[in-house]
């Protein structure tokens, strides 16, 4: 039988990560013969890996990184089973190691294939879930490219990517907590197609008469029945109807003509702000600015220079 130093498992475990243990029984069964022991150790990855196939790598960890000159980014989440190992010191710096490799590939796929500490990254994850015990996989990958990007990593839990015209790193800062604080989908309500908002405008608008049949059988106030909800249908008929209706209500209470143009600015931008709903939720540009609600983001990004534009954005997200 042939002896395995301490040497050499210290060697192994480097190496893979893998237990004292599990490197010395690799050895043991590849009669001392590293690059075997490695291969018995994959081979244990493989078995794990296809018993877990099945589970939800629903925990992990988000990360990002930025090159040097800050045009480039990436956002992956290195997904696990539990929030154990996620947090565990190993299993993030490991993912810190993909997403400094990730950043050299334009997608996923390219990314799983190239060459990681001598094998495909795919199979090192297969490895690992063999020394872990639990399924890990690259849940999600994002990548930008901008005159200027900026990141936020939340706990682990979310990574987000902003991309601006020119060098900000305070507002780039910022946005990026946006994004990963309210999760936008979209930048601008320009980017919605005709057909979604139809549909969500329907959706909608049934939900909240759905909620006022019980709110007006308890006696409570009934919310408000949008007539739209986003900036793409408030043509100018539309506002311009808005103005007319408004300005009919003074005239009903009574309001002096001459000071309705103080007064109607106000009832405007109640009105669109009672009918953009999805743009508030959904589009990044037209949602009230977390550190100030008084303004959206678009009119913070303003307000830190006229040039200045966010060009797009990217969010991962464990779950």
């Amino acid at each position: 039988m042939v002896k395995i130093t301490a040497a050499q498992v210290n060697e192994l475990r480097k190496a893979t990560g893998a237990g004292m243990m599990d490197c010395k029984k690799a050895l043991v069964e590849a009669e001392g013969d590293y690059d075997k022991a490695v291969d018995v150790l994959r081979k244990k990855g493989q078995k794990v890996a296809a018993k877990r196939a099945d589970r939800e790598s629903s925990e992990g960890a988000a990360v990002s990184k930025i090159n040097g000159d800050n045009t480039v980014g990436v956002a992956i989440v290195l997904g696990c089973e539990t929030d154990f190992v996620g947090k565990n010191e190993n299993f993030l710096a490991l993912a810190n190691k993909l997403a400094d490799k990730a950043i050299n590939f334009d997608n996923k796929e390219d990314f799983l294939a190239s060459d990681f500490e001598g094998m495909t990254i795919t199979e090192k994850l297969v490895e690992q879930t063999g020394v872990i015990g639990e399924k890990l996989e690259i849940t999600a990958f994002e990548k930008l490219e901008a005159p200027y990007v900026g990141t936020y990593v939340h706990i682990n839990k979310i990574a987000a990517l902003v991309g601006l015209s020119s060098k900000n790193e305070e507002v780039a800062k910022d946005v990026a907590m946006q994004i990963a604080s309210m999760g936008a989908t979209t930048l601008s309500y320009k980017d919605f197609d005709a057909s979604f908002i139809a549909s969500e405008t329907e959706a909608r608008i049934a939900v909240i008469e759905k909620d006022n049949i019980e709110l007006g059988r308890l006696g409570k106030t009934l919310k408000n029945v949008p007539q739209y909800i986003s900036m793409a249908q408030l043509t100018d008929e539309v506002i311009a109807k808005a103005e007319e209706d408004a300005k009919a209500e003074l005239k009903a209470e009574g309001k002096p003509e001459k000071i309705w143009d103080k007064i109607l600015p106000g009832k405007l931008e109640r009105f669109i702000s009672d009918n953009t709903t999805l743009d508030q939720e959904q589009c990044l540009l037209d949602q009230n600015f977390i550190k100030d609600e008084k303004i959206n983001v678009a009119g913070y990004v303003k307000s830190a220079g006229s040039d200045l534009t966010v060009t797009s954005f990217k969010r991962v997200a464990l779950g």
